[in-house]
């Protein structure tokens, strides 16, 4: 039986994730969705038709969704979810902004998830994303390590990208890593960034590295300001289909993602972004990773920030 994925979203984001995982070429099927009529038929049909030129053989298919789960059977049998439904952010707009409007969409679509996927690993990137992860998690009531949400493999590749930039060295030389939550209390560490194997902060000095660490942290608005509509999804789109194909492949990979800690860095029950190992079941196990006093502070704060607004969206 070959493998089955579903982009919940044809937006931008969910129809590159779409291109990304049929360009891999390890799926039989690649399922988008989406509530505009025609427009995941249409999104399919291009990228069938791309097929032969790229040189893969996946199947994509194009679903419209009604307000009642019309059009859901389609999903049937996924064995990954990928969910980008609901609103983008606006110039201006925190992520938190979106909450209501998007918790909404979120738990409607993770219901239809649950009732036609039941099997599943579900990754979240609908925004405010920790919260709509542990929202996905109440609604589809699947067990916590197979919901996840894509935030730290897009805030990791944000942060190697700059310290690049700056040093202008080969962004595979390298290493960096942001934990704590997608938005203001994200956690980058530098402790734990490397530049061709030397610690970051042997060849940057303090100002600069704070610098890039405040510019990862807001770099998702300072492409929203520069689009001016809609918001960043090449290489969000990117992070997603890596965790999904890490999920297909079984893979065991290490990755920065937003998933349930239980007890780890001394922090429990609450969806966070921490390293994860990711496989067919989805997170395997959250690996705890060395931080210095001042990292570890700073992702206990965000945990807490996290833990409030996700008591909150229980009963949205």
């Amino acid at each position: 039986m070959g493998k089955k994925v579903t982009v919940v979203g044809a937006g931008f984001y969910g129809s590159t994730t779409a291109q990304r995982l049929a360009e891999y070429d390890i799926f039989d099927t690649v399922v988008i969705t989406d509530i505009v009529e025609g427009k995941p038929a249409g999104i399919a049909l291009d990228l069938n038709q791309s097929r032969s030129i790229e040189g893969f053989e996946t199947k994509v298919v194009g679903v419209t969704t009604g307000p009642n789960g019309e059009g859901y059977e389609a999903i049937e049998g996924s064995d990954v979810v990928v969910i980008t439904a609901g609103l983008p952010r606006k110039p201006g707009m925190s992520r938190m902004d979106l909450l209501e409007t998007n918790a909404k969409i979120v738990r409607q679509v993770s219901e239809n998830v649950a009732k036609y996927a039941p099997n599943a690993v579900v990754i979240v990137v609908s925004n405010p994303l920790d919260e709509m992860t542990a929202l996905a998690q109440i609604a589809t009531q699947f067990p916590r390590n197979r919901v996840l949400g894509q935030a730290g493999m897009l805030d990791t590749a944000r942060f190697t990208n700059f310290v690049a930039e700056a040093l202008n060295v080969p962004v595979a030389s390298v290493k960096t890593l942001t934990l704590g939550s997608h938005g203001d209390t994200m956690v980058p560490v530098p402790s734990r960034s490397t530049v061709n194997g030397k610690p970051l902060r042997d060849v940057m000095p303090a100002e600069q590295i704070e610098d890039l660490v405040v510019r990862t942290r807001n770099g998702g608005a300072e492409v929203v300001a520069l689009l001016k509509t809609g918001s960043a999804y090449y290489a969000p789109s990117a992070a997603a289909a890596r965790m999904a194909k890490a999920v297909a492949e079984d893979s065991g990979e290490v990755m920065p993602v937003c998933a349930w800690v239980d007890g780890q860095y001394g922090i429990s029950g609450v969806y966070l972004g921490v390293e994860a190992e990711i496989g067919a079941e989805g997170v395997k196990r959250v690996v705890e990773t060395e931080l210095d006093a001042d990292e570890l502070a700073s992702l206990k704060e965000a945990a807490e920030a996290v833990r409030a607004k996700q008591a909150d969206i229980a009963n949205m």
